[in-house]
């Protein structure tokens, strides 16, 4: 009986079904034409994308990067904002100076999407010129604007080798550092385009060396014979599964030669106390994009976390975690609030100078300390920046090219403060910054043009009672 009951109760729903599905066929048969056209109008149909001016980029590249694809249904209240994405997104591969994302004609309720780029000077065969000091006023008043201290050269560097968004990069480096390095770099060798990988080898040697700290700066040797002799070898596995998420895999074989000069002005250089080290390390890497303009970004967020390993005996071991967050909120058209945040730990706990190295150093500077650095095994860093374009302007390029005809520069004027606090199991007496809360502020200018260049003036202050004119710049290819 309950068997019965139950095919009856299946029989029904099954029929039911399919009457309503019929009676909805009917319904929307009998709607008018004017009804039919309203509910057109609601969604947008992608019949169409058209790129203009990928001479060597492949489609394939530009397209992964688009918002929406052919043939996707596109609600008319998302159209604009992924029209704007998409713009966005293109440019954040760092391949064109000019990307256009418009509607270019509307048959019905069907869009033909154009993509207008201009692509950017791929091969640079440019002479190297670099300070090796952490930034430019280190240089400048630290060491006397010496000379000795510069790296010069010759790169080739030769942007999307294959139009497939791939880096092919030799160095040839003098001067401070005697460095030869090769690196190719390609982010998609899978048919889904998610998968690449990275492989560089770098030989260097050097005749002065950073061998510790006092007074809350770094202490140099220099000799005539060879200070330091480096090798790497690496390999990088990434891993982009859409166009925000990143992740990184990477491997490498180090081996490290000191002199005996540096070992006996400091004896804990090296772990072992030695002066040859040869270690295997590991790194993870994630990375997550969701701004505007990541060299320069005034809306969104973007996060950067690493997972480090370094030796596989134990005399050699060294745990390291690091995590970079921005995130910047417009306040109105010309003007946007921009927070960062910076952490680092490291393990096991010991004093081996090698791995003492946190503020100061690379991205992890604070405003109005540029003369400073902090040892330690964990720290942060909280940077509070106001920006506001005062004015900008379009140069126009009075060589022809269809390229680069017009050249954006933009002034930003800026206020802003940093928090950071270093700490130390055994500091150096004389180095009074550590384990304690620092404090800078100060005002600035941002000049920011294509090819991601930046150039930062900054008027800062500190707790140290100390203040000065300080000037950074950016410039990557």
């Amino acid at each position: 009986m309950r068997k019965r009951l139950f095919i009856a109760f299946i029989v029904v729903f099954v029929s039911s079904g399919a009457l309503l599905a019929q009676e909805d066929s009917t319904t929307k048969e009998s709607l008018s034409l004017a009804e039919r056209v309203a509910m057109r109008s609601i969604y947008q149909i992608v019949g169409d994308i058209k790129l203009n001016g990928n001479k060597k980029t492949r489609d394939f590249i530009i397209l992964r990067e688009m918002a929406f694809k052919k043939g996707e249904h596109i609600a008319d209240k998302e159209l604009d904002k992924l029209l704007e994405l998409s713009r966005q997104q293109i440019m954040n591969t760092l391949l064109f100076v000019d990307v256009n994302v418009y509607v270019a004609a509307k048959k019905g309720n069907v869009l033909i999407i154009n993509v207008d780029l201009k692509e950017r000077w791929y091969f640079f065969p440019t002479p190297y010129f670099r300070l090796v000091d952490r930034n430019f006023n280190q240089w400048w008043v630290d060491q006397k604007r010496s000379l000795d201290r510069v790296n010069y050269g010759i790169k080739f560097i030769q942007n999307n080798t294959t139009g497939r968004n791939d880096n092919l990069n030799i160095w040839f480096i003098n001067g401070y550092t005697q460095q030869f390095t090769v690196r190719y770099d390609i982010p998609f060798i899978d048919k889904k385009l998610t998968k690449g990988f990275n492989i560089g080898f770098i030989r260097a040697t050097q005749k002065e060396l950073n061998y510790g700290t006092a007074d809350n700066k770094q202490l140099f040797k220099r000799q005539e014979s060879i200070a330091r002799k480096f090798t790497r070898v690496d390999l990088t596995y990434s891993y982009r599964p859409d166009v925000r998420n990143r992740h990184y895999f990477k491997v490498s074989y180090n081996d490290e030669n000191l002199s005996d000069s540096i070992l006996l002005l400091n004896p804990n250089y090296f772990p072992g106390r030695t002066t040859r080290f040869r270690y295997i390390d590991f790194n993870y890497q994630y990375k997550y994009y969701n701004v505007d303009y990541i060299p320069y970004p005034s809306k969104g967020f973007h996060l950067e976390a690493n997972l480090y390993k370094r030796g596989l005996t134990k005399e050699s071991n060294l745990w390291q975690t690091s995590v970079r967050a921005i995130y910047a909120r417009p306040l109105s058209k010309n003007s946007f609030l921009h927070f960062e945040g910076i952490g680092i730990v490291k393990l096991p706990r010991n004093d081996v100078f090698f791995n003492q190295r946190l503020l100061g150093y690379g991205l992890n500077q604070m405003r109005g300390l540029e003369y400073n650095v902090v040892d330690g095994i964990a720290g942060g860093i909280l940077k509070t920046t106001l920006h506001k374009q005062i004015f900008g302007f379009i140069l126009r390029n009075p060589f022809p090219s269809k390229t680069h005809d017009k050249i954006p520069i933009r002034f930003f004027l800026k206020a802003y403060g940093d928090l950071g606090y270093g700490h130390h199991i055994n500091p150096v007496a004389s180095n009074t910054l550590n384990n304690t809360l620092l404090r800078t502020w100060g005002l600035g200018l941002d000049m920011v043009s294509i090819y991601d260049f930046l150039f930062k003036i900054e008027y800062s202050f500190n707790q140290l009672g100390r203040n000065g004119l300080y000037l950074q710049t950016r410039r990557e290819f």
